[in-house]
């Protein structure tokens, strides 16, 4: 009876090792879902748009996406979510150029055209190459609009908290990536194992310009409570807005574009 007992822990602890090993191991597939078409903006219906590749201080090759960069005008710099690419997010694209703003998307390494694979200090290295980029052509840093959605919330909190800008928008953030798959593997050390945490509660307090959080109550993919706990840390420069009953997709939504757009439009003025 001691021996099967025995066999049984055996088999039930070399499992979890070898689950918990195999996840580690492929932590970062789970983590980011990058295409790599890079198709040319007006296959995607956009217009009047450049694909400018820029080099990171690593020796990646990234890509932007931008509109003519006009004085006076506010200048959206775009940091995207895990999956897909920027080419999938044209509708945000054309809508900030119907508002009149210049715009600037960011293809991380690893995603649509771009070099190298995503981590999150490359994905942070990216971003303060494109906005180095932006601030080079002639960009005021109090009229940058720095979005984030979902994951690259994540990336832009940091890039906020390191560089100058006017206004911080985030959809779908998190206190932490660490949190959420905590939540998702209560199993597993998650803390201990996961490598790319994004710590965005680490950072948000360090940022004074104006935020403004948009969260889903019914996101299954980055919790609500996750954006409610980094608004808390953000204390009172923080706009908080909740989206009832509605998810995750709802980041792409109209209601959520246009909420953003008033937002630039009163925190940066022309």
């Amino acid at each position: 009876m001691i021996k099967g007992v025995q066999s049984f822990l055996i088999i039930g602890i070399l499992s979890y090792v070898t689950l918990a090993a195999a996840l580690f191991l492929m932590q970062r597939g789970m983590l980011y879902g990058p295409s790599n078409a890079a198709p040319d903006p007006s296959v995607v219906g956009l217009k009047d748009v450049t694909v400018t590749p820029i080099e990171t201080p690593d020796g990646e090759t990234i890509l932007l996406w931008h509109t003519p960069l006009l004085a006076g005008q506010p200048t959206v710099l775009f940091l995207h979510g895990n999956g897909g690419e920027i080419a999938n997010r044209a509708n945000r694209f054309a809508a900030y150029q119907s508002a009149g703003f210049n715009a600037v998307f960011v293809s991380y390494r690893g995603y649509g055209g771009s070099s190298g694979s995503p981590t999150e200090n490359g994905l942070i290295t990216d971003a303060l190459s494109a906005y180095d980029w932006v601030r080079s052509q002639g960009v005021a840093p109090r009229t940058i609009a720095l979005v984030g959605e979902s994951l690259g919330t994540g990336v832009a909190v940091q890039l906020a908290a390191k560089r100058e800008v006017g206004a911080l928008l985030l959809g779908a953030p998190f206190s932490a990536a660490v949190d959420v798959a905590a939540k998702r593997f209560p199993w597993l050390p998650v803390r201990i194992l996961m490598k790319d945490q994004f710590r965005s509660r680490d950072y948000i307090g360090d940022v004074s310009v104006p935020i403004l959080i948009q969260h889903c109550t019914e996101d299954r993919v980055v919790p609500y409570e996750f954006g409610r706990a980094l608004d808390e840390a953000a204390g009172e420069n923080a706009q908080f807005v909740s989206v009832p009953g509605a998810g995750h997709q709802m980041l792409y939504g109209p209601e959520i574009l246009q909420r953003e757009i008033s937002f630039i439009q009163s925190a940066l003025p022309p």
